[in-house]
């Protein structure tokens, strides 16, 4: 198993260059499949959810040629067949969602196993089948498959009952190819369904509403090729800001798209955050006597709650009682558990209410990530502990970032890989993991076996 150990305490100091989204890179991939015409996209993070899509499209006989390091040739011809898809990469992660709402579109018949994803909570996508359902789609379930069928998608007006981003997102995709229109009420807004609807709007559909809470879809008989690059990712920005704040550094995150981190930015100047903003990038300085506030997690554009944990974390280092109010998943504060170990005082009200106490200085500790979000928090934690402390779970931080290890900044973090790697195969990982340090130093191996 895979970890970092962290000697934390110390400051940072350098740049980083904020990379593609993940969750914009799903649904844009996904769209390709509403057309047998070439796709280019460009600026694709490189973690291990974009992979595995990729793989699981690849399985169906998708042509999928690398022009680039983050740029790919695709293209969904007439050869695809959902019958053939890799269903064991599907059940690793939530992404795969996104393919119901093309495949339903395009092909009308398939089966999808029940998609994976992160621990933090139920999960279900009732939303997706009901607004599917009121298109026209046949849906049922049985023996851990859904099983879709549809001869004709017929556009109607669709009340999400919830602000579901990827339920948003795959009735924007199969509406796309639907007869007539379609308008999306209570429709999600976040930055990956406006880059959604760019490409899909670039792909020749006619659509309206994008980024507001009510969209309108004219159905095409066929779409375009599109030349398309994933947006900036505001949580990989969020994180290293927070990074920055949290260990008293002085820090400029670069390629930052301001617009989708403004109520976020409003609530670390209000925690007292030394930052400075420019027209796409923010710079983080030390910064005093930081006050507690309450956090409430919101959909766009409310506070991201993907950013709630490294905010938490930020909080234990504030003065006085701050309140964190996660109400959108039951398990969202799993990692304030790992937090009190290493002295963090914290009372966990409910499954969605916590309070945090502070400044409390924190000391190291063997600690595990069970999701993306709670995994990049613990390495901020670990930053401000004094002390070696040993993180696991580093495989799921890997599923939304790309190797947060090696950024392409001047910090120096110290990272034990424990992987069965010989000495020669471990030099072909360094020089295919695409890490974009500009300095990066691996203090220790351990373990080293032949695989």
């Amino acid at each position: 198993m895979s970890k970092f150990i962290i000697n934390g305490g110390k400051s940072l100091k350098g740049t980083v260059e904020i990379g593609g989204y993940k969750n914009a890179a799903g649904p844009v991939l996904a769209a390709t499949l509403l057309t047998q015409k070439e796709c280019i996209i460009n600026n694709l993070p490189l973690v291990t959810d974009v992979f595995n899509l990729i793989k699981v499209l690849e399985s169906i006989g998708v042509e999928v040629k690398w022009l680039g390091k983050r740029k790919i040739k695709i293209k969904a011809g007439k050869k695809v067949d959902p019958e053939k898809m890799d269903y064991s990469t599907v059940e690793k992660m939530r992404i795969s969602v996104l393919l119901i709402g093309p495949l339903l579109a395009r092909f009308k018949k398939f089966k999808i196993p029940h998609p994976g994803g992160d621990k933090i909570g139920l999960r279900p996508i009732d939303s997706h089948l009901e607004a599917l359902r009121k298109l026209g789609a046949e849906i049922y379930e049985k023996d851990n498959f859904y099983y879709f069928d549809s001869k004709d998608l017929q556009g109607k007006e669709v009340i999400l009952n919830e602000f579901s981003v990827t339920a948003t997102e795959n009735l924007m995709m199969a509406a796309s190819l639907a007869s007539g229109t379609t308008i999306i009420k209570t429709a999600a807004a976040e930055p990956q369904v406006q880059d959604t609807g760019k490409i899909l709007k670039n792909m020749g559909v006619k659509i309206e509403g994008v980024g507001t809470h009510a969209i309108t879809i004219k159905g095409q008989k066929q779409l375009y090729g599109v030349e398309h690059s994933v947006v900036s990712d505001p949580l990989e920005a969020g994180t290293f800001i927070v990074l920055a704040a949290a260990t008293q550094s002085e820090i400029e995150i670069k390629n930052v798209i301001i617009k989708h981190l403004e109520l976020f930015l409003e609530k670390l100047r209000e925690i007292g955050i030394n930052l400075e903003i420019k027209s796409d990038s923010v710079i983080i300085k030390p910064s005093l006597n930081l006050q507690a506030v309450k956090i409430q997690s919101l959909p766009f554009p409310g506070f991201p709650t993907d950013l709630q944990p490294m905010v938490s974390v930020l909080l234990t280092q504030a003065r006085g009682k701050s309140l964190v109010h996660d109400p959108l998943y039951e398990s969202r504060l799993g990692h304030l558990k790992e937090l009190k170990k290493m002295g963090a005082d914290i009372e966990i009200a409910d499954p969605h209410r916590a309070f945090i106490f502070g400044p409390t200085p924190l000391k190291a500790n063997k600690i595990t990530g069970m999701d993306i979000r709670a995994g990049a928090s613990l390495i901020i934690t670990a930053l401000i502990a004094k002390g070696k402390s040993e993180i696991y779970g580093v495989e799921q931080i890997d599923r939304g970032y790309e190797k947060i290890a090696g950024n392409n900044s001047d910090f120096l973090m110290i990272f034990i890989i424990q992987n069965r790697f010989s000495l020669l195969n471990f030099l072909r990982y360094l020089k295919n993991s695409h890490w974009r340090y500009r300095q990066f130093t691996v203090i220790s191996i351990r373990s080293w076996r032949s695989i």
